[in-house]
Formats: structure tokens, C-alpha cells, sequence
């Protein structure tokens, strides 16, 4: 099961700062997360590509906006995972300033994907990105990820726990369950992503029907010449 655009997408850059993001865009979907929430292992199921995520993980990267377009003027952007402990302090806060700009000042930035465990509640910095995308008005989509570590009902359960908090409290916020294992969820973020890349799938055409009249395998079709039908 493949997606007709995300499939494509590719890596482009990776950069500290607003001023140097791509001009060219003009949608973005943006993916967040803490540390080992499973953003990566999403991106390449998402994308369809074993590997892709792992573009943004090399040497100076990890700390910085990674884009990768699926067309002329759309992409899908990785954010480094907040909550990360060994970073020099200078580092941690030239990234977190760059974040906040890119976050707040991007036009093109159209969602954020926000993953959390499924296993677990919502962690303090969970809430606070929740509580600043709720002030600026962008809209999140929350994936529970790693729900197939859990048995239908307690994974169901924290789905509904979750959903009534976002209604009450993040009415910018909407969520579902999701496994990169298991490519549960698929369809649900695909939608999501293309409501916000206003883009529209294709419709595939329907088969024509098979006429049940079928000839036996080893009969011949019969020959017709006027009225009077014959056999070979």
C-alpha cells in the first residue's frame, strides 16, 4: 500500500534557521516529537521507503529542519526530537530559537504530526507544544504510536482518553492510533496530510464487469453468417 505522492519524497536540505528554508514551497507538514516516540520509523512508513528518515541522521543533522519535498511545492519537514539530554547547551538553545521561528513565522507550514507513545501519558513537553500550537493557531494531528504494543481495548481506551482532552482543551487538535509495525493507520494520516496539502488522490477507475458467458476452455466461438448460426 503506497501513497501516489508521499511515495516520492526525497531529501533535499537540512537547516538551522527560517532564513534558509526552501523558497519554493508553498505547503509543509512538519513532524514532531520527543526522543524515541517513533518519528522516524513513521516518516518511512508514511513515505513508503525504508530509509528515508534516516537521511536526517547523519553527523550535525540531528539538531536541525529537514526537508523533504514530494512535489515542485510540497514537502513533509523533520523536526529534531525534543527532550534530548547530551547537547551542549549553547547548541540546545540556537535550536530551540530556530524551532520557535520556524514554527511561529513559516507561511508555508500548514500542520504539525505530533507523536506520542501510545503507552504512555502525554509528557510535560507533550503539553507545552500542544499549549503553543493552540496559542498560534496551528493545527496538529496527534499519531499514538507503537499501538500495536497494546491489546485493542487499552489502546482503544487511551485514544478515547486522549481525544476527549484535545476536544475540551486543544480544539486545534485531532488524534488516532498508529503502528509502523503493523502500517496501521495509514489511510487515516494519509487523509490528514493530503486535507492539508489540499491535494486529492485519484480516484482509481472501476474494472469493467466480466461477462459470465463464458466459453469453456477448448470450445470454439461459435461463427454466425446471417440468421443461420454454424459450428466450426
Amino acid at each position: 500500500m503506497q501513497h501516489p505522492l508521499y511515495q516520492k519524497a526525497t531529501y533535499l536540505k537540512s537547516v538551522p534557521t527560517i532564513n534558509l528554508c526552501p523558497e519554493e514551497l508553498t505547503h509543509e507538514v512538519a513532524f514532531a516529537g520527543r526522543s524515541n516516540a517513533g518519528k522516524s520509523s513513521a516518516l518511512n512508513v508514511i513515505t513508503s521507503q525504508k530509509t528515508l528518515a534516516r537521511t536526517s541522521k547523519t553527523p550535525g543533522r540531528t539538531q536541525l529542519i529537514n526537508f523533504f519535498p514530494v512535489d515542485e511545492t510540497r514537502a513533509l519537514v523533520d523536526l529534531p526530537g525534543y527532550g534530548f539530554a547530551k547537547v551542549n547547551i549553547k547548541i540546545k538553545r540556537a535550536w530551540e530559537a530556530g524551532l520557535t521561528t520556524y514554527i511561529e513565522k513559516r507561511d508555508s507550514l500548514k500542520g504539525l504530526i505530533l507523536l506520542m507513545d501510545s503507552r504512555m501519558p502525554p509528557t510535560d513537553m507533550d503539553l507545552e507544544m500542544l499549549n503553543w500550537t493552540q496559542e498560534i493557531g496551528l493545527p496538529v494531528h496527534v499519531l499514538l504510536t507503537k499501538s500495536d504494543k497494546l491489546k485493542k481495548g487499552p489502546a482503544k481506551a487511551e485514544l478515547l482518553k486522549l481525544r476527549k482532552m484535545l476536544k475540551e482543551e486543544y480544539p486545534n487538535a485531532t488524534a488516532q492510533l498508529f503502528s509502523s509495525l503493523k502500517r496501521d493507520g495509514l489511510n487515516e494520516v494519509w487523509d490528514k496530510l493530503d486535507e492539508w496539502m489540499e491535494f486529492e488522490r485519484p480516484v482509481k477507475e472501476k474494472k469493467e464487469p466480466v461477462d459470465s458467458r463464458k466459453i469453456r476452455p477448448g470450445s470454439k466461438k461459435p461463427k454466425t453468417k446471417g440468421n443461420i448460426r454454424r459450428f466450426n
